[in-house]
């Protein structure tokens, strides 16, 4: 069927309607495209950071746990 015949058919309002709807179904779908780039520029700095904190969570720390005491384990001869 084609828009000339939707026309004689049905009337103007109804390929008015038609129309319509198309573009609206457009429209939402092109204000769709900055929400879902800014969704997913969102999830890749939060990997980035999830995966930044845990590796450096999870590395052996090679110094001491006190720093306050000094780590020589002779006793001071006097």
């Amino acid at each position: 069927m084609s828009a000339f015949d939707v026309l004689s058919k049905f009337g103007t309002g109804a390929l008015l309607k038609f129309a319509g709807a198309v573009v609206l179904f457009l429209v939402l779908h092109l204000l769709r495209i900055p929400v879902v780039v800014l969704a997913r520029s969102i999830e890749v700095g939060m990997r980035r950071v999830d995966g930044h904190l845990a590796a450096s969570v999870s590395n052996r720390n090679t110094k001491p746990h006190n720093d306050f005491f000094a780590h020589n384990t002779t006793r001071p001869t006097v």
